[in-house]
């Protein structure tokens, strides 16, 4: 049987058009009155098949992305800025604000989650519960991480305080198969951690971090969290070039991973946190959640 978008719950419906028209960069949501990209989703809302038409995304340039590193790599300070700085309990206070504010958005990133990536409504609330579970899980962890390393520990016969510090600023690259679930799983460690983050959300799937925005904004000091729209290779390339990127975080696959990398001036120096899409990197991050702290 046909389903047409008569069919369609109205609260499922597309009434009106989600124009994203601002990026957060350097605590500021700016707007953008350049070249815009329009996202389509493959559910059509209409008796004869057509794409729908769900928004528009800023497409941004080189410079603004350049922008984004700067301000992410102002807010690190080689260190000593104030996150990286920050006590565990101002940092997971502030992760809790995030999530509490995410919360209130669950509706509309559920629908978002359908009709850009095509999900059943119960596979979009699934993922939306999963990343929240997720972030409460993660922070859990640090907590525990912060409790062992106030213990003495033993080895080689000699006895350590070890405790772990950020690695700096990562380029956190989203997939779009899970578009908020694995991009979190990339994302949150590396916040908690004390690192700051210029992130660009994957080509499908983008239209549901609008929602976040605000919350990203109120949440974190300036500059620590950098969201920004456009063509990877665009924005990419020249923010790898400037060779202020500490850790390259990517869901893809190794051809990818490759061809960013290639454009670091000091690839030895960069870190890599990967993970490919096979089943069994699928639930590998339980096992690497802090691979963002040395």
């Amino acid at each position: 049987m046909k389903n047409t978008f008569k069919e369609i719950p109205n609260e499922y419906k597309i009434t009106s058009l989600v124009n994203q028209n601002t990026y957060l960069v350097d605590g500021e949501l700016k707007a953008w009155k350049g070249a815009t990209a329009e996202v389509y989703s493959t559910i059509s809302s209409t008796e004869e098949y057509a794409p729908t038409l769900l928004g528009t995304v800023p497409d941004l340039t080189g410079e603004e992305g350049l922008e984004a590193l700067y301000a992410a790599s102002k807010a690190y300070g080689r260190g000593q800025g104030l996150w990286p700085t920050m006590k565990v309990e101002g940092r997971i206070a502030a992760m809790e604000k995030f999530v509490v504010q995410m919360k209130t958005k669950r509706d509309a990133i559920v629908k978002l989650l359908m009709w850009e990536i095509g999900k059943t409504l119960p596979d979009s609330e699934k993922e939306f519960d999963r990343t929240v579970e997720y972030i409460y899980d993660t922070i859990e962890d640090y907590k525990q991480m912060d409790r062992d390393s106030a213990k003495f520990q033993k080895n080689s016969g000699v006895h350590a305080h070890i405790r772990r510090g950020p690695l700096g600023v990562v380029l956190c690259l989203g997939p779009y198969n899970y578009p908020l679930n694995e991009t979190f799983a990339l994302l949150i460690p590396a916040l908690i951690m004390g690192n700051t983050a210029v992130f660009k959300p994957a080509k499908h799937g983008v239209l549901l971090l609008s929602p976040l925005l605000e919350a990203f904004q109120t949440s974190f000091p300036a500059g620590v969290v950098n969201i920004i729209y456009g063509r990877g290779r665009t924005l990419a390339t020249p923010i790898m070039k400037t060779g202020l990127v500490d850790v390259l975080a990517l869901i893809g696959n190794s051809t990818s991973a490759n061809a960013i990398q290639a454009n670091h001036p000091q690839k030895n120096r960069l870190r890599l946190v990967l993970r490919f899409r096979s089943e069994e990197s699928r639930n590998c991050f339980s096992r690497c959640r802090f691979r963002f702290g040395n």
